[in-house]
């Protein structure tokens, strides 16, 4: 038996089906732009979205403001992500500071890095799908989940911003510090994400059919990409210089000794210090109520002590107002197994963990006798004792028996910071390297004898090493514990940092970073010819192909020859032919009397 002909038309449909679903998939990629328009805005189907017309716009206002806002949302959450990375050096002060203010002990720093990684990723992804969805002509539609993930992230970003530069404003000399070393490869990663993008500029731009929208992103877009080409003239940085005119690497002084391995302040930490090539030690000193001086960084005991334990009803007195043998009642190393401040407590096997929870507070003879025994360089901060302490007015001409009757000590390893009755230590000991941590002119500096600078490396400066090393005044920085920071301090000529990480930076044989002026211009400028030569090749192309897309003319369009008019005109066949035949099939057949006809063109 022959087929029915309303089999015959429900079969010759299936087959303009099947053609029409093979020519959508030609023209338009459906699986990756469906993949594009899911993830961006929920469109998973086809006909929830729209394509761009040439001279029309990419998107609605409301979708152009939402595209603005994830652009400046991109760019903020940058500043912040790299501005928080590259303030590592000073994690550890940031979580004490939270410490002491919120009584508990939490790893805010890492958290906060993480929740800015987490959210610039995010917003990343949202910009990479919308820059993918314009290359493929089209139109933008952002979900609302995303538009709130957008103003979520944009709120973090600016209040984070904010209270750190309220609470850190030296953080941002880091951040400018930073580009000393990162600024190369910035540079780099600018113009080859500005060379990306010229894609769907290119594209967008001669689709346009309003000459002034034309000039507009052509402008600005040509304006960042010269900047960024420009960029290299305005650098500057120590560790590009001549080949052979790098210094030694600074000496390395041990920031409480070293307490990334050991509890700081202590015996092990300062046999840690010495163990990993530390050429000197760094601590802080406080005299006990009875007078002996003894080592502790912070007013009172509660951080690195378990006073809390020992003598509850004193947790907030001030640790000189403690005699020593209450001072040795204390543990001064568990408190490191229990908070782990920089995550490296697991690195210690069982013997030093029995080690770390033996540690007692030391004093200053036995500080200065443990340096005197390995030949190392020690400096000092002296906290003067409170009020009613019976060595407030006396404290330094006690600290100056411990050295010259106490300890084995020579005068000549001590760097002597303090700066209250400077010319009479100066007359009782001249052995003494008298150092300062003022940021004073020369001439101030050479009447009181000063023959160091001890600075925050905020003051990191190659001109005023150099003038300060001319009269014979070396530098000390504190306190340096990334690479990258050490390295910019090598370049820079400075003598010595004040670090946390010995056994990191000890490991260092060059600055991460050093070039010389000839490999650094060839690099910008290879960098920015190749750019240009594929931007314009860019352009090129899409002039090229769309010279065959319809324009506009008088609100009516032209079709000439190109793949857009041959896409709707083959459509327009099938519609046609699919019309046709079933309009014939329904008039010839008495059973299919109610069959609707198929007469308009599908919108594209």
């Amino acid at each position: 038996m022959g087929r029915s002909p309303v089999s015959l038309s429900r079969l010759k449909l299936g087959k303009l089906k099947v053609v029409r679903r093979q020519l959508l998939q030609r023209y338009e990629h459906q699986p990756f732009v469906s993949c594009l328009a899911g993830l961006y805005g929920c469109q998973w189907r086809r006909y929830q979205r729209a394509k761009a017309q040439p001279g029309e716009c990419c998107c609605s206002r409301l979708e152009c403001g939402s595209f603005a806002l994830l652009i400046v949302t991109f760019f903020l959450t940058l500043i912040f992500l790299y501005f928080w990375s590259e303030a590592q050096n000073d994690y550890n002060d940031f979580d004490w500071f939270n410490f002491g203010n919120l009584g508990f002990w939490f790893p805010w720093s890492v958290v906060l890095l993480v929740v800015a990684a987490t959210l610039f990723t995010y917003i990343a992804l949202l910009l990479v799908l919308a820059v993918c969805l314009l290359s493929e002509g089209q139109r933008l539609y952002l979900h609302w989940s995303h538009k709130i993930g957008i103003l979520v992230t944009l709120a973090f970003s600016i209040s984070a911003t904010a209270v750190l530069s309220d609470l850190w404003s030296k953080e941002w000399t880091t951040l400018l510090l930073s580009f000393q070393i990162t600024a190369p490869f910035l540079h780099l990663g600018g113009v080859s994400l500005m060379t990306l993008l010229s894609w769907p500029i290119a594209l967008h731009f001669f689709r346009m059919n309003k000459r002034v929208r034309q000039v507009a992103i052509l402008s600005l877009y040509l304006a960042v990409l010269f900047a960024l080409y420009l960029v290299p003239l305005g650098m500057y940085s120590p560790c590009i210089k001549e080949e052979g005119t790098l210094g030694p690497a600074p000496t390395l002084i041990g920031h409480r000794g070293a307490p990334m391995l050991a509890p700081e302040n202590t015996q092990m930490s300062f046999e840690k210090a010495v163990e990993v090539g530390g050429e000197g030690l760094e601590t802080d000193v406080t005299i006990s109520y009875d007078g002996v001086p003894f080592l502790m960084h912070d007013s009172t005991l509660r951080r690195t002590t378990n006073v809390y334990e020992v003598f509850p009803n004193r947790t907030d007195d001030p640790a000189a107002m403690f005699t020593w043998p209450e001072l040795e009642m204390l543990s001064a190393g568990s408190w490191f197994l229990r908070r782990d401040p920089f995550s490296t407590a697991s690195s210690l096997d069982l013997d030093e963990r029995d080690q770390v929870q033996n540690q007692t507070v030391p004093t200053l003879k036995e500080f200065l006798n443990l340096a005197a025994q390995h030949e190392r360089l020690v400096i000092f901060d002296l906290r003067r004792p409170p009020r009613g302490h019976p060595y407030r007015d006396t404290w330094i001409t006690r600290t100056l028996e411990v050295i010259h009757n106490e300890s084995v000590i020579n005068s000549s390893q001590v760097l002597w910071l303090p700066a209250d009755q400077r010319s009479v230590v100066q007359e009782l000991d001249p052995e003494l390297q008298q150092t300062s941590g003022d940021h004073a002119s020369i001439e101030e500096l050479q009447e009181e004898h000063i023959v160091r600078l001890n600075l925050h490396y905020s003051y990191m400066s190659q001109d005023q090493i150099r003038k300060y090393a001319s009269v014979n005044i070396s530098t000390n920085l504190y306190v340096i514990s990334q690479p990258w920071l050490y390295s910019l301090a090598w370049c820079a000529g400075v003598h010595s940092v004040t670090t946390n990480a010995l056994h990191i930076l000890k490991k260092l044989q060059r600055p991460l970073f050093l070039m010389t002026p000839d490999e650094y211009s060839l690099m910008w400028i290879l960098t920015d010819i190749v750019s240009a030569f594929f931007i314009t090749a860019v352009f090129i192309f899409h002039w090229w192909r769309e010279r065959g897309l319809p324009f506009w003319s008088d609100s009516r369009q032209v079709n000439e020859n190109g793949p857009y008019s041959k896409f709707r005109t083959e459509l327009s066949d099938v519609w046609s032919i699919s019309s046709i035949s079933v309009r014939g099939e329904a008039q010839s057949s008495p059973l299919t009397p109610n069959l609707p006809t198929i007469s308009e063109e599908p919108p594209i």
